[in-house]
């Protein structure tokens, strides 16, 4: 398990607080977890607002089964996997099952605050290709690169067998690959190309 996956006396002394329904403590949890939780909810759902509002609804669940959570469990992960489920009922809902592009604002978030031109470029480039794989891929994706959970970890998450996180991760490379090819960019190591 990730130095950063053991929960300390610390968080687990904040758990408790929040169990017992300490205001203060649901806050510094929140606080603690808020980017996290919005990460997620803003990758699925595309849309900033309907990712606030999903963040909302999802630290409210967290508290409802907070006591439902076995402190010596990665809290990381369990938290993830019920922002995804949430996310997922949420898209089920949807009328409009149409995807969007997001804006080079949102993509720019993703970036660290050093990136170049030529980054931004391949980052919005990135999410273009993105935006176009079947759901379960790009969220593998994304969960594995810029979350850097395990296929294990994803299996948990998803709540799939983990050779099909390797064959959804397999695929997502292998499709991105071709989109970026086919609109002329080279693929840069690192975005795309990783070992199995």
């Amino acid at each position: 398990m990730p130095a950063g996956d053991v929960v300390t006396s610390d968080e687990s002394g904040l758990i408790r607080n929040c169990i017992s329904g300490d205001e203060r403590s649901c806050r510094l949890f929140v606080q603690k977890y808020q980017r996290l939780v919005f990460a997620i909810c803003l990758r699925i759902l595309g849309q900033r607002q309907d990712a606030e509002d999903a963040a909302q609804d999802i630290f409210l669940r967290i508290f409802r089964a907070l006591d439902r959570w076995e402190p010596g469990r990665p809290l990381k992960p369990w938290l993830t996997t019920i922002a995804v489920n949430r996310c997922r009922t949420l898209l089920k809902k949807r009328q409009s099952e149409s995807s969007r592009v997001r804006s080079v604002r949102e993509v720019i978030e993703f970036c660290s605050p050093a990136a170049t031109a030529a980054d931004l470029a391949m980052a919005e480039e990135l999410e273009l290709a993105l935006s176009k794989l079947r759901r379960e891929y790009r969220l593998c994706f994304e969960l594995y690169y810029r979350d850097e959970y395990s296929c294990v970890e994803i299996a948990e998450i998803l709540d799939r067998p983990v050779n099909t996180v390797k064959t959804w991760l397999h695929r997502a490379r292998r499709e991105l690959a071709d989109l970026l090819s086919r609109r002329g960019i080279a693929e840069e190591e690192g975005y795309v190309s990783v070992a199995s």
